[in-house]
């Protein structure tokens, strides 16, 4: 099944995963006891703010004050609906 996040959700980094800038990467990666993904800066910004506390819609609303840009909505749901079905958030 699909995962869909809905605006309201709180999206968190799945226990056993782990964040973290990779200086021999130069990007920021995550790290899980199989291996390590290397992120993109858009993925590490979104990734950043999958704290739990905060909602899709706040995630969103503080990218677009951020990069100054607007209309980020599908992308990130995308990307967070990408990364769930991988096993990286969980979304409640």
């Amino acid at each position: 099944m699909r995962a869909v996040a809905s605006s309201n959700a709180n999206p968190v980094i799945r226990h056993g995963f782990r964040l973290q800038w990779e200086p021999a990467q130069s990007a920021h990666v995550l790290l899980y006891p199989e291996g390590m993904i290397k992120l993109n800066s858009s993925a590490a910004e979104i990734l950043r703010r999958c704290d739990g506390t905060h909602t899709v819609e706040q995630i969103i609303t503080e990218l677009e004050s951020v990069f100054q840009v607007r209309g980020l909505m599908r992308e990130v749901l995308q990307f967070i609906d990408s990364a769930t079905e991988r096993g990286w958030l969980l979304v409640s």
